[in-house]
């Protein structure tokens, strides 16, 4: 129907209705668009500010992580991505050119520099209808020396592109203590072991940003308002570690063989205290290459069924009950329980009638067997060992603390128990326990972190030696301490191979069966067994306390030397026992820093002090040495140099063990592969040839070369 307007225009209503609703629509969406913050997927707030303002980050610098001597183990550190600049119309002043302009003679000295041939070189400068370049892999990753060398030829249109990456001066110095932080899918450096992983939050910091608002050419606006938020820095960690007694035990771990053991675990620790001063285990990783295989800490992540260490607690439940009687005696060799398990002494056949205290020094398994049958009972046992700690978590700063298990009902359960079988601990637990003999009765927090301070030097975090309990009576402590001295120091002894004259050493040695995975038994191979051993020294009164495990190993063959020269070395570090360190000072000799210095200098200076000296390149500075400085080596001990030539040769390696292969290979940042056990008899890369960054180094070891 149609209507006749007052100008006499026909109207018609269908077209008046459609117009209608089409105003009422657009009314709705502009309502919609003007009260929504997302329209089509689309924030439109955060649309139009970006179209206005530009954001520029100001990245924190993550925090780096310290030895309690002040040694660097973990920072940051910036390499570089070499670019070229292609395109002609960078350049608006012929004389002052922003473009590379002659690319055969950029080519040429470029590869005197980097490690790419000139062809190759030319190769990336020829792109056509390109702005810049990069040059490879080998273009990447370039160090500050580099970068510098490179600006010193002054070669037109050369860039670089800054990248932060964490670096780690030590390599496998402590690996999984420190841990190790890497790039996530965000390009944000993020830890995930250790020591980087448990305090990432506080080394992360917050990064800041600047905000302005831009012209169409992305310029600052003049007159317009600017916003800054200062980036705040990490904090940094300093570690309990003590560099010297890390390097120690680290040394001494290197005569480890795949052979007779898997893998040894050792933990150093002031027994005064409770602060670990040495935390390592061999086979490790290099954080700088996280080869790594296994990333659970056998140190606190990795609880193990420890055997007759645990004869030590067994006992001092009994004397803290008072039903101890040492002179007592019982019949050794085996026990046959009520569901008829027969549980032996270690030698199968044990050594007749003896006392108790004889059957402590033997590590006679029947001898606490029949403690528990005739005069203790299991919850004694159960609640003394949870009140040393025994069963959960010491609270060390470290991620994915283990807290074992002390479980036990039946009387096979229990009698196992009392001998360490059946129960699961970890070795940080075990210097948690030891701390209670070292202190007459007081048990003390173990710890790996002594500080952490923030960009403004405030400690924002701290530990100190924590009481945590007194568990035992000086008579327990006293008596325990004797029978552990005649367990090391007496001939017959379990543990009489880690005596050296002169130290009075106290201690108790294990061995214990590896539990198969499904729970079902125990593994029966010839190396199928843990052994172990707590140490620590003087006896009267303790100032270090040693805890060590070789996992599946033939014997102790391995674990006893290496032991020894740790107490060796750490004694006369601490000067414990004076009147047997006057021979052993004269073997010392305490690094100085030799950056900037002259190789033939120091090379004589160290001759002369009968120190090996490896230096690698042909320069006349020495640019990096280790060990570091106020390390305290031993005459034939290594020091390497690293010289500011351009060319790296590669030394006589034949007869390193595989320890020292790994710290050369870490000084000189090569590719390493390790063959066999023992020391090197062959090795790929001759002596006196060329080492390159695309050098693989591999090694054949053997017991005897």
């Amino acid at each position: 129907m149609k209507k006749v307007n007052e100008n006499g225009v026909k109207v018609n209503n269908l077209s008046l209705i459609i117009a209608f609703l089409f105003f009422i629509v657009l009314i709705i969406r502009l309502i919609h668009l003007s009260l929504s913050v997302e329209v089509d997927g689309i924030n439109l707030q955060k649309f139009a500010k970006t179209r206005t303002t530009r954001t520029i980050d100001l990245p924190a610098k993550r925090g780096n992580i310290y030895d309690n001597n002040g040694n660097i183990l973990g920072q940051d550190v910036s390499s570089y991505t070499l670019i070229a600049y292609l395109d002609p119309k960078r350049t608006i002043n012929e004389n002052n050119p922003k473009h590379v302009v002659d690319k055969e003679n950029t080519a040429r000295i470029l590869s005197t520099i980097i490690d790419i041939d000139y062809e190759t070189i030319l190769k990336y400068l020829s792109k056509q209808n390109v702005y810049q370049t990069e040059f490879g892999p080998k273009g990447k990753g370039l160090t500050e020396i580099i970068k510098d060398k490179i600006i010193a030829t002054k070669l037109p249109g050369l860039d670089f592109i800054e990248t932060k990456k964490r670096y780690y001066p030590y390599g496998d110095f402590a690996s999984y203590l420190v841990g190790y932080a890497k790039e996530n899918e965000k390009e944000k450096v993020v830890g995930e072991l250790g020591v980087e992983k448990y305090f990432n939050d506080k080394l992360t910091g917050r990064d800041g940003y600047t905000i302005y608002q831009k012209d169409r050419n992305g310029y600052k606006i003049a007159g317009t308002t600017e916003v800054t938020e200062d980036a705040i820095n990490g904090a940094s960690v300093y570690l309990t570690i003590d560099n010297n007694v890390q390097f120690f035990v680290e040394k001494a771990l290197s005569r480890r063989t795949d052979d007779v053991s898997d893998s040894i675990t050792i933990v150093a620790a002031d027994a005064k205290t409770g602060e670990i001063l040495a935390y390592a285990t061999n086979p490790s990783f290099d954080p700088n290459k996280r080869n790594i295989t296994n990333y659970m800490d056998p140190i606190s992540s990795v609880a193990f069924e420890p055997g007759s260490t645990m004869k030590i607690y067994t006992y001092m439940a009994a004397l803290e009950s008072g039903v101890y009687e040492g002179k007592a005696k019982y019949k050794s060799g085996s026990f046959t329980t009520k569901d008829k398990t027969v549980i032996s002494d270690w030698n199968g056949v044990g050594w007749g009638y003896i006392t108790y205290d004889q059957g402590f020094i033997f590590s006679s398994n029947t001898a606490v067997v029949n403690i528990m049958d005739k005069y203790m009972d299991a919850d004694t046992l159960k609640n003394y060992l949870l009140k040393l700690g025994f069963g959960s978590k010491t609270g060390v700063d470290v991620p994915m603390e283990a807290s074992g298990k002390i479980g036990f009902k039946y009387e096979t359960e229990i009698f196992n128990a009392a001998f360490g079988q059946g129960i699961t601990t970890t070795p940080i637990q075990h210097i948690k326990a030891l701390t209670s003999i070292a202190n007459d009765g007081d048990l003390l927090k173990p710890y790996v972190v002594s500080k952490v301070v923030d960009a403004n030097g405030d400690i924002i975090y701290s530990n100190e030696r924590t009481v945590l309990d007194h568990v035992a009576s000086s008579d327990t402590i006293s008596y325990i301490k004797n029978l552990m001295w005649h367990t090391v120091n007496d001939g017959n002894g379990a543990g009489h191979g880690y005596a050296i004259d002169g130290f009075d050493i106290i201690g108790k040695t294990g061995t214990a069966q590896i539990a198969k995975t499904d729970g079902k038994g125990y593994l029966n191979g010839y190396r199928d067994l843990n052994r172990s051993v707590s140490l620590m020294f003087p006896k009267d009164n303790p100032k270090i306390i040693l805890y060590g495990v070789a996992k599946q190993a033939v014997s102790t063959q391995q674990l006893v030397p290496i032991m020894k020269e740790i107490i060796t070395n750490v004694s006369k570090y601490y000067n414990i026992y004076e009147e047997n360190a006057t021979n052993i000072k004269e073997q010392e000799y305490t690094l100085d820093n030799y950056l900037n210095k002259k190789v033939s200098d120091i090379k004589e200076e160290l001759n002369n002090n009968d120190i090996k000296v490896i230096t690698i390149g042909d320069g006349d500075t020495i640019i990096k040495q280790y060990p570091s400085k106020d390390i305290k080596v031993i005459k034939g001990d290594i020091v390497y140099l690293l010289t500011n030539g351009n060319k790296m040769i590669m030394p006589n390696i034949i007869g390193f063990s595989e320890k020292e292969v790994e710290v050369l290979a870490n000084f000189l940042n090569l590719e390493v592969k390790i063959n066999g056990s023992g020391y090197v008899k062959e090795q790929s890369i001759k002596e006196n040839e060329e080492i390159t960054s695309e050098s693989i180094l591999e090694v054949e070891l053997a017991l005897e070369y």
